[in-house]
Order: C-alpha cells, then sequence, then structure tokens
C-alpha cells in the first residue's frame, strides 16, 4: 500500500515518525510532503525522513489564505505522481482537498477544536476524521474517536524511554531541581484574539521559579535581554528529555502542556485557549492545570512549588493511572491502514 503522510508543524513530525517507521517496516510505501514551520524540516533531517519540500503557507492570515490554492496545487502535483492509496495528516485540509480530487482516502487527525477555519476547510471533504475520545465536537458519521491523545503516539513508554545523558549533556546535574517555561508567539491562525503571559508575567515567573531552582525558557520567538540568559541550550529533538525530568512546566504552549502531563510532569497552561485534551488532563486525572487569568496560575503555582520533591511523586501516580487507562496511539494507527 502507498500511503502520503503530510507534515508542517514540529508536533507532526513526532506523532508520525514511529508510525512512518512501522509502516515501512510493514512492507508498506511511504511519502512524506513536509512544509517549513519553525524547526520542522530540522526535525525531519534529524529523524532521517526523506521528503517532499512544499511550500509555506507564510505567517499572516491574508498570506495563508493566498497560498490555500497554490499549496493545494503543489501537493496534488506531487501526489498524482506517487499515486498513494491513503494520504493523511494533522488538521491537514490540503490532504482532505487532494484526496478528494485523486478519489483516496483522506484520514485527518484533529485535537484543536478552537482550529475553526482549518476545521470549516477539511471536514466537508476529508473521508474519516480522527481525534481523542475526549474532543468536544463532532463530524458524524466520518468522524472516529480514540482513547488516547496525540502526545501518546510518540510518549507512550512502548514508544519513548527518557535518557538523564541528554540533560547532562545540557549542563544539567543529577537531583538539582529545574523548570521548563515556554513562550509562543500567538501567529497561528487559531491564535487570532487568544492571549497568555503578560510581560510583567514572565518577569514575575522566572523570578519566582528562580528561588527555587534553575529556570529554562524554551521560545517561539526571540528573547529580549531579560530572558536570553534562560534560554534552552540543547537541540529540539531532545525536548522530551528535558520535559520529563523538569520538576514543572509552565507555559503558553499546549502541546508542550500536554507532553508534560503525559510524561508525568506538573503542567500549568497559561492561556485562553482550551480543548478537550486540556480538560481530560485535567479534570480526570489532574496531570494538568490551565488558567485563562496568570494571577489564578500564580497562586497554584506557589503552592505546587511549596510541595518540593513530593511533587513528582505525585504526578507520577497520576501518569500511570492514565496509562493505564490510554492506548498507544501508533499502535492502534497502524491497524488503520490494515
Amino acid at each position: 500500500m502507498k500511503i502520503l503522510v503530510d507534515i508542517y508543524h514540529p508536533g507532526h513530525v513526532h506523532f508520525f515518525r514511529h508510525f512512518i517507521a512501522q509502516a515501512q517496516r510493514s512492507g508498506h510505501e511511504v511519502f512524506i510532503t513536509a512544509s517549513d514551520k519553525d524547526v520542522t524540516l530540522d526535525l525531519m533531517n534529524q529523524f532521517k525522513l526523506v521528503y517532499h519540500k512544499l511550500p509555506s503557507y507564510g505567517k499572516s492570515n491574508f498570506k495563508k489564505a493566498l497560498n490555500i490554492i497554490p499549496i493545494d496545487l503543489a501537493m496534488y502535483n506531487h501526489a498524482r505522481k506517487v499515486k498513494p492509496d491513503i494520504m493523511m495528516g494533522i488538521g491537514s485540509f490540503r490532504v482532505a482537498h487532494v484526496a478528494r480530487l485523486l478519489g483516496v482516502k483522506g484520514f485527518v487527525f484533529d485535537d484543536t477544536e478552537h482550529a475553526s477555519a482549518g476545521i470549516a476547510l477539511y471536514r466537508y471533504f476529508a473521508t474519516k476524521i480522527f481525534s481523542p475520545s475526549c474532543f468536544f465536537k463532532n463530524f458524524g458519521s466520518k468522524h472516529v474517536k480514540y482513547n488516547g491523545y496525540h502526545e501518546l503516539g510518540y510518549l507512550h513508554p512502548t514508544r519513548f524511554q527518557p535518557d538523564f545523558s541528554i540533560l547532562k549533556n545540557a549542563g544539567i546535574q543529577e537531583g538539582e531541581r529545574f523548570f521548563v517555561v515556554r513562550f509562543v508567539a500567538w501567529e497561528a491562525a487559531h491564535d487570532v484574539g487568544e492571549s497568555g503571559l503578560s510581560n510583567t508575567g514572565k518577569k514575575r515567573l522566572v523570578k519566582l521559579l528562580s528561588r527555587y531552582g534553575r529556570v529554562l525558557i524554551t521560545s517561539e520567538y526571540k528573547l529580549n535581554s531579560d530572558f536570553e540568559p534562560y534560554r534552552i541550550k540543547m537541540p529540539a529533538y531532545h525536548i522530551h528529555h528535558l520535559l520529563y525530568y523538569a520538576s514543572m512546566y509552565i507555559g503558553e504552549g499546549g502541546t508542550m502542556a500536554t507532553e508534560s502531563a503525559v510524561l508525568g510532569t506538573p503542567s500549568i497552561f497559561i492561556s485562553s485557549l482550551n480543548a478537550g485534551t486540556f480538560t481530560d488532563l485535567k479534570n480526570k486525572y489532574g496531570l494538568m492545570y490551565t488558567f485563562e487569568k496568570e494571577k489564578e496560575a500564580f497562586v497554584k503555582i506557589e503552592e505546587l512549588l511549596e510541595k518540593g520533591d513530593l511533587l513528582k511523586q505525585e504526578w507520577t501516580d497520576k501518569k500511570n493511572k492514565m496509562l493505564k487507562e490510554k492506548i498507544d496511539v501508533t499502535s492502534w494507527m497502524l491497524t488503520l491502514i490494515k
């Protein structure tokens, strides 16, 4: 069987890479299309994934809208050459459009309910839509829900084994308490009108955490002089090892907040955005806290900091409960192509 996988976000690389490897080992031909966004192509190269590069949509919503048809056409021309039986991607309306034009199966995965524009562009064209069971929306008979999270496609224990030696290479010592902080650029189409931490809040957060341990910042944009000394100095493909061993994650990045939670690291998500995955991890398992207002977030952060080393063990127990109830998403994906 020929499968075309479309990737245009760093998280998509992680989500699909184990699936791609196992599908290839099973004798399937897998073709990859990718666009350059953040560190997407760096990750593709690091994991030795061979891909056909598609144009990028751009940063402004005007450019993104303007580029929909040209990029659909670029994908159509490539897909017509490789002749896939199945096309798949995360929130990929170009997969839905081109698969429909070619008369092949178009599988779209999604866990981002607030990406309304993207959903409107793929929902009527996709053959099947797959999402976590906690996804708020329902797309009718073509919608299939599974008992897991996207992040368990690559962070389930069968796919990911933490390695502390990677942290030592980054200058982190055994037993050292450290915190991962994430700032986002708010440039995605579904980020319009949304917000997270204020600049004052960011300064307060770094000052507070510094009293308890080392602060490591990962950011989508260039940091100013106040924060630059805290920037994480390690390759992007090592970030999950860092999140696993961190004492806590605090930030505006939803994917990283979810990754931290499923790895058993206390996760504080500060954003006006919401999703079924966040609600499930928060209400069902207590692995994540979400706050729209930073003032309320700081109350919880200070409360958790006072628990010290006991906090991590508490979250490990919660994580183990969650893993017993959720599936290995990559194994489940492989059943789809059978």
